[in-house]
């Protein structure tokens, strides 16, 4: 029985010698292994680089853009947000989509698409309200809706401009079955050349006074009959929005900034616009634009971004009426407000009215 004993009492001694050798072992082992000369040095870990969003425009570097261009030429976008024009893509939203980005372009072409099934949100305007309108020379006499009964329309098919046209005929309850609408004859060419009594176009378009092309014109535009849809529009894919939220808001909130830029002082917004695309673009040209589409940017009483529902649902509505699609995915889920209440809550100074008080 004590041999017994004295036998247990040597075992764990034993183990103890034999794990202190092998760590002895080990260590030699590390200490001849760090001194060669080829060892590879130790690495620590690196944080992984910031993903770039993008942030693409429906067409060419100009006015139209002038809130996006001055956010990315002053900085007021994070160094993540990387913008380009993206112009003549007939599947923009799509893109967009794919891509996981955020897009600007008109809100006919971002509802039909959502329809059509691309997952995408929109959550801003650019262009609180359409900017097309109907000219005719101001010597033809032409100047009310009524006034085209009887005429030849120059109008470019399945546009924003004939959609919102047919509304506003309709809307009127003047007889669109006397109208000529002339495809492809959308041109101040044309109106010049007298190929049309009328044209459709957008408002920013229209030649301006330094242009050997100036013509002097009349503009009918729809809203003053009534005819209240969102122009252009911020958009992402859903997938962006779900993931990352708050890059949302920060591209919301240098827009907004960017656009203050822009209307502030056009001595100052103007040089820095001209220089911000590949090829300089014409200063003159630049101003007219941004004078005739800013109350589209801010209407009186307005906020910079802010859509409300009712234009979305008048859009609904007449691309319903011109039967371009189905609504098969409600507007609730297409559409977000609460991105541009949020912005506006977090920082009151940017509905500040001081750089909108006047015209410069």
């Amino acid at each position: 029985m004590p041999r017994t004993q004295s036998r247990r009492r040597t075992r764990p001694k034993g183990r103890r010698y034999l794990a202190i050798g092998l760590a002895a072992a080990a260590l030699v082992g590390t200490a001849l292994l760090l001194l060669r000369p080829d060892a590879a040095p130790v690495r620590t870990p690196t944080a992984s680089a910031a993903v770039t969003v993008k942030l693409l425009l429906d067409g060419p570097y100009r006015a139209r853009f002038a809130g996006e261009l001055s956010a990315s030429r002053q900085g007021y976008f994070s160094s993540r947000i990387q913008m380009a024009a993206q112009p003549e893509d007939p599947e923009f939203v799509q893109t967009i989509a794919r891509q996981h980005a955020i897009g600007v372009t008109s809100g006919q072409k971002f509802l039909l698409a959502s329809w059509r099934g691309a997952p995408v949100t929109a959550f801003a305007a650019s262009f609180l309200d359409t900017s097309v309108a109907i000219f005719t020379l101001e010597s033809s006499g032409l100047l009310r809706p009524a006034d085209l009964v009887g005429k030849q329309v120059g109008y470019r098919r399945a546009s924003e401009g004939e959609v919102v046209f047919d509304a506003m005929m309709a809307q009127l309850g003047l007889p669109r079955s006397q109208i000529t609408k002339v495809p492809d004859r959308d041109s101040f060419e044309a109106l010049r050349g007298g190929q049309v009594d009328a044209i459709i176009a957008a408002i920013d378009e229209q030649p301006d006074p330094s242009s050997p092309a100036f013509l002097k014109l009349n503009v009918i535009k729809p809203q003053d009959y009534g005819i209240h849809v969102p122009g252009l529009v911020y958009f992402a894919s859903n997938d962006l929005i779900h993931d990352q939220p708050s890059v949302i808001a920060d591209v919301l909130q240098g827009i907004i900034r960017g656009w203050q830029f822009a209307y502030a002082d056009y001595a100052r917004s103007v040089p820095v616009l001209a220089g911000a695309g590949p090829a300089r673009l014409n200063s003159e040209r630049l101003k007219f634009e941004l004078q005739q589409q800013r109350p589209l940017v801010l209407p009186t009483g307005g906020r910079i971004g802010d859509y409300d529902e009712s234009r979305w649902r008048t859009l609904r509505d007449i691309l319903l009426f011109a039967k371009l699609g189905e609504e098969d995915v409600p507007l609730a889920q297409t559409v977000n407000y609460q991105f541009l209440r949020d912005v506006y809550r977090r920082s009151p100074d940017l509905a500040a009215p001081g750089a909108w008080s006047e015209e410069k």
